[in-house]
């Protein structure tokens, strides 16, 4: 029996008020009544954000009659029992200006379909279309997203026109973010395969062409990477291409992938304008973001830990090899800058070394593994406060080592036969390559050891079990030398420490964290303090502290005074050396 679509039906009708209308048709409602769902999370962002909380009104009819929909839980509603078709609308607050959510003003709208999305149960696999309208006070706005058009079907889309969209179910529904508006666009082709870049926001002479020249290398070697034969780009299984969509604000940072397209999020100071050669280091992160989100859309939109073979979006989904989703594709993103041609070896051997400064900064990595950490990303890493860098370690950074020593590891032990590269293909072979052709299994959470060996012929058993699942540190240092690079460390300041961690609120600086064990930790200091003085000198918020600090020598006693909470308070301290966190790489 041919499965009748779900009709989904969006319009911004209240840019001012930052709400969206939404219809949803059910053709064969359940006969018992028809639940909807909104998901709890948006894959890639490992957190209950509780998206039905901006769902401010919602109403249903069946035959022109009314049908009664009451709440049932955080994410779910269950409507009355009705024969014909039923019809749902509701309005949806879209003011959360992230790479998660969903954001509507009179210069643009963006949504993921987590956000906006109800889905009726038990139709989780039917076809949807969606017809998308335009807003009322802007008829010259376009439409930018890697969902199809509803080619075939009355008002289906034209490029980048309001009109009817398709996916082949709700999971395909939610993995094509919209973005509307007119931004500025670049396009080119990588490999035959067409992209986009699609920017939002105030960017006065933004220089698009490199932005597109360099961005078009990262892809072209990444899609080398995985499919050196065929060179087919892996979203052809989905869409006809890949949109990169940034929103460009003052101060932010971040992305979300997608199995065709990315959200991204940049500061405006990090990208490049027309007739200023030097972008600096931030145009560099911008790249390295862009190359990370675009990574993933083999690693973890196909290639997935089996736990999110399918997705559960009512509750967490719990896995130990985020470390392989997130770490080995935040090791991929700079190397493939490297390899792209868009960073020299120098540069990329500074990111790297700033990478390892980072994990060997906190404290958390000889409490958590990464596979630990992996494990607890829904209640810690996404839920951080000021003792995590004391109790936590990243799964991206120190996965990202992780990664970056099995690499070298592989190397060394087949002479530069294999490596890495050759694990990841294996990888997207098995699991990725046909996920969304009707053979999508996931990723087993004990495989990774054995997928090493069968891809290189490398026993990485031990190596995985002691630096992805146990607490030490990856032997770096030899591994590089095996690799012609010498790992040095070097003290960025001769300034006694407090070992502490700052930040500034309004007129004062605060102590953001405390380092365990160390100076102000011994003394009695507390993150939230507000520093008042060193021996009776004011601490200022430009500066102020490390010049009242570079006075002294280590192991000398200073006056620290501080507000915790309204309450002045002094203690005793004995400050530390500083000690050597800064990592040098050099080739040799």
């Amino acid at each position: 029996m041919k499965i009748e679509p779900i009709l989904y039906s969006l319009t911004p009708f209240d840019p001012a008020g930052h709400r969206f209308r939404i219809e949803l048709r059910v053709p064969r409602p359940h006969a018992r009544g028809q639940q909807l769902n909104l998901p709890a999370w948006i894959p890639g962002s490992y957190l209950v954000r509780d998206f039905s909380r901006q769902i401010e009104t919602i109403r249903a009819r069946s035959g022109g009659k009314p049908v009664a929909v009451r709440k049932t839980g955080n994410h779910s509603w269950q409507c009355e029992p009705c024969r014909g078709p039923l019809h749902v609308e509701y309005i949806v607050y879209a003011w959360d200006l992230s790479v998660r959510g969903a954001h509507l003003d009179e210069t643009h709208a963006f949504f993921n379909g987590t956000s906006v999305f109800l889905s009726p149960a038990g139709h989780e696999r039917a076809p949807c279309l969606l017809h998308l309208h335009p807003p009322t006070h802007a008829r010259n706005w376009k439409v930018y997203t890697s969902l199809p058009p509803a080619n075939g079907r009355a008002a289906a889309a034209k490029r980048h026109g309001f009109g009817l969209y398709a996916a082949p179910d709700y999971d395909a529904l939610i993995d094509h973010p919209v973005e509307m508006g007119t931004p500025q666009v670049a396009r080119f082709m990588a490999h035959g395969a067409e992209h986009e870049l699609v920017f939002t926001g105030v960017l006065p002479n933004l220089d698009l062409k490199r932005i597109a020249a360099d961005v078009k290398k990262i892809c072209e070697a990444q899609i080398a990477l995985f499919e050196p034969e065929s060179l087919r780009a892996p979203f052809l299984d989905s869409a006809d291409r890949y949109v990169f969509m940034t929103m460009v604000v003052g101060d932010g940072y971040g992305g979300l992938e997608h199995r065709a397209s990315t959200a991204l999020m940049a500061s405006r100071r990090d990208l490049p304008t027309l007739g200023r050669p030097d972008a600096g280091e931030g145009y560099e992160n911008f790249l390295g973001l862009v190359s990370h989100e675009y990574f993933h859309t083999w690693n973890v939109k196909r290639i997935k830990p089996a736990a999110f073979a399918p997705y559960d979006l009512a509750r967490e989904n719990h896995t130990q090899l985020l470390w392989v989703s997130e770490g080995f594709t935040s090791y991929y993103d700079d190397l493939m800058l490297m390899r792209s041609g868009v960073i020299d070896h120098k540069a990329y051997l500074a990111r790297l070394a700033k990478t390892i400064s980072a994990v060997r900064r906190g404290p958390g990595r000889h409490k958590q593994s990464v596979a630990e950490s992996s494990f607890d990303a829904w209640t810690r890493y996404y839920k951080q406060d000021e003792n995590s860098p004391n109790a936590l370690v990243s799964y991206y950074t120190k996965g990202s080592l992780v990664a970056a020593g099995l690499d070298m590891l592989v190397r060394r032990e087949t002479r530069g036969a294999k490596s890495l590269d050759d694990v990841m293909r294996l990888m997207w072979r098995r699991y990725g390559r046909r996920f969304y052709q009707g053979q999508g299994k996931g990723v087993p959470e004990d495989a990774m050891a054995g997928l090493v060996q069968e891809a290189t012929g490398v026993d990485a058993s031990d190596f995985i079990a002691r630096y992805a699942y146990g607490r030490e540190d990856v032997p770096l240092e030899s591994l590089l030398a095996g690799q012609g690079i010498a790992l040095s460390w070097k003290t960025s300041s001769t300034t006694p420490s407090l070992d502490i961690r700052t930040r500034l609120s309004h007129d004062e600086v605060q102590i953001a964290t405390v380092y365990e064990g160390g100076a102000a930790h011994q003394g009695g200091l507390s993150a939230g303090d507000a520093l008042v003085a060193v021996d009776g000198l004011r601490v200022t918020r430009d500066g102020g502290l490390e010049r009242l600090l570079s006075a002294y020598q280590a192991g000398q006693t200073v006056t620290i005074h501080v507000f915790r909470r309204d309450e002045l308070r002094a203690f005793t301290i004995v400050l530390s050396q500083p000690e050597p966190g800064e990592c040098v790489l050099a080739a040799e």
